[in-house]
């Protein structure tokens, strides 16, 4: 059984992983995780290269079930129900629990398309109400102010980390509960990366965020809590200092201490 921390009572559960074991074909990604991830809090996954940091986060979306070989055994609650329920749409799924990626993907569009795409998709058809949602979901970004003055522009014409800042927007244009980031700043530079840093750190008061890096001072700077994962285990869960301060296992020390990975 992989360790689990009990949260404090006045720290809501937003996801509770039980026994989670995951396969690509026949190589197993993932290995009786079990742990639980609070809600608006920040949660950090490190670990070493093809440990099973993305495929655990990618797991709490369904995103995984478009991977043909890919299958999984074991229960992730999210508020309480299974998303692996036969009777959950995975569609509403992702709906509710949005996701970033490593590098920015914005759409071949101009800005004020790429915010306006989701909302429309869910039947917002409303000009106005579109203006509003993509002024929001763009200031909650923390890029309104950079952009505002060129919404019919292309997004493609942005910087990588504007990019990326239009892609949180993105996905928070559909107001979901729950943000993925699965290495958000490994394609950007300091200057770039400490933006994106600060937008997570305020957006936990909204959102229940979850972020995958390799970066472990990232993950020391922005996170409530740290998971470290190891060959598709995970060998310690718990708050973000005393995993840094006071690991419980000597891998996790190792590695924090840059003695592998």
């Amino acid at each position: 059984m992989s360790p689990v921390v009990e949260l404090k009572e006045e720290q809501p559960i937003a996801f509770g992983i039980q026994d989670l074991n995951a396969w690509y074909g026949s190589f197993q990604a993932l290995k009786n995780i079990s742990m639980s991830i609070p809600e608006k809090r920040i949660t950090a996954i490190i670990g070493p290269s093809g440990c099973g940091k993305s495929t655990l986060i990618r797991c709490l979306n369904r995103i995984n079930d478009l991977i043909p070989d890919f299958r999984l055994e074991g229960q992730i609650y999210f508020k309480g129900k299974e998303i692996n329920d036969p009777s959950v749409d995975p569609i509403e799924v992702r709906l509710r629990i949005g996701m970033v990626f490593q590098k920015p993907n914005p759409f071949p569009k101009s800005i004020y398309d790429n915010i306006a795409y989701g909302p429309r998709l869910i039947g917002v058809k409303n000009g106005s109400r579109l203006d509003g949602i993509v002024e929001e979901s763009l200031k909650k970004a923390a890029i309104w102010n950079e952009v505002k003055d060129s919404l019919r522009k292309s997004a493609l014409a942005l910087s990588g980390g504007q990019q990326q800042r239009l892609c949180i927007a993105r996905t928070l244009a559909v107001d979901p509960e729950v943000l993925l980031l699965d290495e958000p700043c490994s394609a950007l530079d300091p200057i770039a990366t400490g933006k994106i840093e600060e937008l997570i750190y305020r957006l936990k008061e909204e959102y229940t965020v979850a972020i995958v890096t390799h970066n472990m001072q990232q993950a020391a700077r922005v996170s409530n809590y740290t998971g470290f994962l190891l060959m598709g285990e995970l060998v310690e869960f718990g708050p973000t200092e005393k995993i840094f301060t006071n690991p419980a296992d000597s891998r996790t020390e190792e590695y924090i201490t840059g003695r592998f990975g």
